[in-house]
């Protein structure tokens, strides 16, 4: 019986489950919107609106944003959580995030989605995602 084991194990060890949710919850607040399998999709969407909820409410305290760095280990998007995301879902009581079926991916048919936040910023995706090509690189 699974009573009190709930979350897909995602055909992974604990430890990489964990490190797989923080890396996916960094680029999701870096980018506001990630292309991702649905079932990571749904598993991740409780725990960054959980973060967000933290966001909301902690007010910038030390102890909110502590608790954030030990869960996602990056301190720049801490911070955009924190004095960007924070804020701007203060009146809304939750759901701040969005999955939307995207098709199945083409080499092994699995099942994707689009995992968004809800009134995100269209610049913030692809931002920062590598270095830059230049008209003058493309030519060369």
């Amino acid at each position: 019986m699974r009573h009190l084991n709930a979350g897909r194990k995602l055909n992974r060890t604990s430890s990489h489950r964990t490190a797989l949710f923080a890396n996916m919850a960094c680029a999701l607040i870096k980018h506001e919107q990630i292309t991702t399998t649905l079932p990571k999709a749904k598993e991740l969407r409780p725990v960054v609106e959980k973060l967000v909820t933290r966001a909301k409410n902690g007010k910038g305290s030390l102890h909110a944003r502590r608790l954030a760095i030990q869960q996602i280990k990056d301190n720049a998007m801490v911070t955009k959580l924190f004095d960007v995301l924070g804020p701007r879902y203060v009146s809304r009581p939750g759901g701040y995030l969005r999955v939307l079926k995207a098709g199945h991916r083409y080499g092994d048919h699995a099942a994707m989605a689009v995992i968004e936040f809800v009134d995100r910023d269209p610049e913030a995706k692809g931002k920062d995602s590598g270095p830059a090509q230049t008209a003058a690189e493309g030519e060369a």
